[in-house]
């Protein structure tokens, strides 16, 4: 099977796609080929923003980028699988992986997406600061777009189960703020993906501040304040 149609069927007919996984319907067939997908996805993504620096930081990115996504779904998972066990679910831990893959591979397609736009700055403007900012805008864009395919598929599938319960309801927005805040710092600590112009390639670097200090940092660069 083409790994894409699979994904290309959650796009199309996502109410379909919904049904068979709550159904248990070739779930691990979902599950390779939205992986495969989305993991070609990231990796191009990725060897763009990392072609500010030099050929090895290319292939360093276009490989943890996927990664970044995979663990942060990972680390994650297991916390709202066993609150759904707890609160009487009967689907398995495969159908929500498949759910979480699919909007995973929502933000990859989104990524895909703006690759000519990143590709076209990239090319068009020799400024680090400015790359870095508006690349983590659009991670930002595609993050809550993918955040918001995922509290849909929760909705639709227990919609087929029983009435709205709005404590669920909420235990699921604090669950999708955590794996926000997870996959940001997750970000900071795999880093590089970008590299940095003129220094020696690192595969890893030394942990130090946090995600959102740095942020504030790139900021107060563009903006002459430091």
């Amino acid at each position: 099977m083409n790994h894409f149609t699979v994904l290309m069927e959650f796009l199309r007919d996502r109410q379909r796609f919904l049904k068979e996984v709550d159904q248990g319907i070739r779930i691990d067939i979902k599950i390779i080929s939205l992986l495969i997908a989305s993991s070609a996805f990231f990796g191009i993504y990725g060897g763009i923003i990392g072609s500010f620096s030099n050929p090895l930081q290319i292939i360093s990115s276009a490989i943890k980028l996927p990664a970044l996504y995979l663990l942060t779904l990972l680390i994650c998972l297991p916390t709202l699988y066993f609150y759904e066990i707890s609160s009487g679910s009967k689907r398995n831990f495969g159908q929500y992986l498949a759910l979480l893959l699919a909007a995973t591979s929502v933000i990859s397609v989104m990524l895909f997406g703006f690759a000519p736009i990143t590709l076209f700055f990239r090319l068009s403007i020799d400024d680090y600061t400015f790359f870095q900012l508006l690349n983590i805008v659009i991670f930002g864009i595609t993050g809550l777009i993918g955040v918001n395919v995922f509290y849909q598929c929760m909705q639709f599938i227990t919609e087929q189960k029983a009435e709205e319960n709005t404590y669920r309801t909420k235990i699921l927005k604090a669950w999708l703020v955590l794996y926000g805040f997870v996959g940001s710092q997750l970000g900071w600590t795999l880093r590089p993906f970008f590299g940095s112009p003129g220094e020696p390639f690192a595969l890893f670097r030394e942990l130090e501040s946090n995600f959102y200090m740095h942020v504030l940092q790139l900021i107060g660069k563009m903006m002459g304040w430091v």
